[in-house]
Formats: C-alpha cells, sequence, structure tokens
C-alpha cells in the first residue's frame, strides 16, 4: 500500500509514513484491533481509494479514526438507531464489503452500506433470541400446566380403577 505525500503529491509505502506521528498512532491502534485491524485497514485502502491515485493519509487517518471508535464501543449509530456491533459483526461486514468490492460503485463516500451490513446481523441476533425466549416461555408454559395437572391428582373414575387392580392382586 502506498500514500500520497499532502506537500508534493509523491507516493511513499506505507511504513515510510510511521514518520508523521497521527497516521502511526491510528495505524498502530487500528491493526491492534484484532481480528478486524488489517480488514479496517484494507476497507478503507481499497474502497474509498480515488481512481489513478493513492488515498491521502490525512483521509486515510480520519476514515480509520471514525471507523475505531465504533468498533470499541461495539455499536454503531444508523438510521436513527443504535445496534450492538461486536467484533464478530465488523470482520463478517468488512470481510463481505472486501468480497464485494467489484459490485461496488468505488470509490465509497460514507460507511452507509458496511452500518446497513452490521444493522442486518444485529437484527438477525435479536431475533434469534427473541425466538428462543419465546421458545422458553411457551416450554415453561406448557411445564407449568403440566405440574398442575399432576397437583390436581388423578381422576376419581382412575383413582377407583387403580384400587380395584390393586384389591384383585393382593387378597
Amino acid at each position: 500500500m502506498h500514500l500520497t505525500c499532502p506537500c508534493c503529491q509523491a507516493e511513499y509505502p506505507l511504513l515510510a509514513a510511521i514518520n508523521n506521528a497521527a497516521l502511526r498512532n491510528v495505524l498502530e491502534h487500528a491493526l491492534s484491533q484484532t481480528p478486524v485491524g488489517k480488514l479496517l485497514l484494507i476497507y478503507v485502502d481499497q474502497l474509498f481509494k480515488p481512481p489513478q491515485r493513492e488515498i491521502s493519509d490525512t483521509k486515510l487517518a480520519k476514515l480509520l479514526s471514525e471507523l475505531i471508535i465504533m468498533v470499541e464501543a461495539g455499536k454503531i449509530e444508523h438510521k436513527g438507531r443504535v445496534f450492538p456491533a461486536p467484533q464478530a459483526y465488523w470482520k463478517a461486514a468488512l470481510e463481505q464489503m472486501i468480497d464485494q468490492r467489484d459490485t461496488l460503485t468505488l470509490p465509497l463516500k460514507s460507511h452507509s452500506y458496511l452500518f446497513t451490513i452490521i444493522a442486518s446481523a444485529a437484527d438477525k441476533a435479536a431475533k434469534k433470541v427473541e425466538t428462543e425466549q419465546e421458545m422458553r416461555t411457551r416450554i415453561g408454559h406448557v411445564q407449568q400446566e403440566q405440574e398442575a395437572a399432576i397437583r390436581k391428582g388423578m381422576p376419581e373414575a382412575v383413582r377407583n380403577q387403580l384400587q380395584e387392580i390393586i384389591n384383585k392382586n393382593n387378597p
């Protein structure tokens, strides 16, 4: 990966950017965000890169900073709602975006599609939890009904038949 010098527009390798303290700090922080650190860097570099030139270090730092804050918080705000966003959601969403880069209109202008993927994963997980809770509630209700029926005891006719059987077998 190469960056573009903001002064002379010369391209230089990413490792040379370590001299830029702000960018160095952001990159070190982004890459430490396992398992998504490297994915964040690939996502920003490949999907926000302008055509026929490299992404500027200022823009790279800004985009990574925005994402890192949300990754660390473990949540995103999308379309007026807050969604949980654990690293597993980030990893899956970033991988999906990177895999689909050939079908996207590049360079991206925002993280909206990424957030849509994460929000969808959060909704699916919430629905799964809700379904499991409903099942537990139904099972609990059935068990309560069964226990209540047992507590009521046997019907009188069944009790009489059982007593007759016992009396026949014990003369």
